[in-house]
């Protein structure tokens, strides 16, 4: 493992934060109406000078929450896919793929479906996904074993069990909700950011800051663990309460990601996959920039996503499928050459 100085620490993600801020500046800036980036930075500044009333809505009350949403959802699925695949040592680790996401989709469209006649508030819904996610996050673990040893294929038809149930629960939850629910839900499915709604931002930052603040105290342990138990417990890591607490905090952050976007596949697998080959397997730097740099990749594809099109546009879960997918069987073609996936 590379070793970590202060100052790679600081160039790398110093880069990072500046590249996100310009991604976050070209989507602002980037639509139907034409927004330069001198307004843009105008209206973020407050500066009121040569910026119309029309131009400030454009930017703080209709690009301004989907990006703010966009940087939450990325930074949330990227870092626990990073976390994922060091705790199952399993490349092809992911959130969408696993089915984690997929179980915290069938909780909250639960509430979203039946909340009217369960009374259930509207509110209720990113815990019902928190719920959801840990839920299928501790089958997943229970299933490879209680430590992570399952082989590839077993976790990967895992997942693709998981998304079957959650994906049959879903789609009988819209046949019997309502038009309004049922079209709510079938966003969930194709994964969106469309429709968000800057008053979510609160509790997916909270959301995301405490999983992300968890991961990062745990960072040593996580180096550790991705050796395998043994070797962790051997030097000095509390392995099954260290193992909870992350399994708590990529649920968390799985949750509050997917009650608001719903299912944006690859995400978690695409960014930590990539970096670990720039940067390293020393968590202590990867997941600080895994997270930046799913908030900067999310937040593009959506860019791409409601532009491409000129006036239509696509869900940003099909923008990261269509990157993620062919990665995606490049990595298993990788781990297959490399021996059985028995």
């Amino acid at each position: 493992m590379m070793r970590l100085s202060r100052t790679r620490l600081v160039v790398v993600l110093g880069v990072l934060f500046a590249a996100v801020v310009a991604i976050s500046l070209v989507a602002l800036a980037t639509g139907p109406s034409d927004v330069g980036f001198a307004q843009v930075v105008r209206v973020i500044a407050g500066d009121p000078s040569e910026v119309d009333a029309a131009t400030r809505d454009i930017v703080l009350r209709v690009r301004g929450p989907r990006v703010v949403l966009g940087l939450l959802v990325g930074a949330a699925l990227a870092t626990a896919g990073a976390v994922f695949q060091a705790l199952l040592r399993n490349p092809l680790a992911d959130p969408y793929v696993l089915g984690v996401s997929g179980g915290a989709a069938l909780a909250g469209i639960s509430v979203l479906a039946l909340g009217t006649t369960l009374a259930l508030p509207t509110s209720s819904v990113p815990m019902a996904a928190f719920a959801g996610g840990l839920l299928a996050t501790s089958l997943l673990y229970w299933v490879s074993g209680g430590r992570g040893r399952s082989s590839p294929t077993g976790l990967l038809l895992t997942g693709v069990v998981f998304n079957a149930f959650a994906s049959a629960g879903i789609v009988f939850l819209a046949s019997v909700a309502g038009f309004f629910e049922g079209s709510r839900i079938f966003l969930w499915l194709i994964g969106h950011l469309s429709a968000v709604e800057i008053d979510a931002a609160g509790i997916v930052a909270a959301s995301v800051s405490l999983g992300l603040a968890t991961a990062l105290l745990l960072s040593r342990s996580l180096n550790l663990l991705a050796l395998g138990d043994e070797s962790a417990a051997h030097l000095g890591v509390p392995v099954e309460a260290h193992r909870r607490w992350l399994l708590l905090a990529t649920s968390l952050m799985v949750g509050a990601a997917v009650a608001v976007s719903g299912l944006i596949g690859f995400v978690g697998l695409i960014v930590p996959h990539s970096l670990r080959l720039v940067i390293g397997s020393d968590h202590r730097l990867l997941l600080p920039a895994t997270a930046l740099t799913g908030a900067g990749f999310l937040v593009l594809s959506d860019t791409v996503a409601r532009t491409v099109l000129d006036g239509r546009e696509l869900p940003v879960g099909a923008v990261t499928a269509i990157v993620g997918g062919p990665l995606f069987i490049y990595l298993l073609r990788r781990a297959q050459a490399r021996g059985p996936l028995a």
